[in-house]
């Protein structure tokens, strides 16, 4: 199965996102996997803690969907 992106919920039990980000990036087979950040919080930094954490890019919740659908254009059709 060929992944074409990742949705990544932050809060996650057990694991949360930021620790599944990490660890999908160390297999090299999926560097250049997008990887959309989805979190709750829309604190000043958060943003840039998901891309530390190997997000492509970042989205609040509750989600707007036309900003998701311009998201998925992006990051699918590159």
């Amino acid at each position: 199965v060929r992944h074409r992106l990742i949705l990544m919920d932050v809060m996650m039990p057990e694991m949360d996102g930021y620790e599944t980000m990490q660890a999908i990036r160390q297999e090299e087979r999926f560097n250049a996997l997008p990887i959309i950040a989805l979190t709750a919080k829309a604190m000043m930094g958060d943003r840039e803690k998901c891309i530390e954490a190997g997000a492509s890019d970042y989205i609040t919740k509750p989600v707007n969907t036309d900003q998701l659908l311009s998201l998925l254009r992006v990051w699918l059709y590159r």
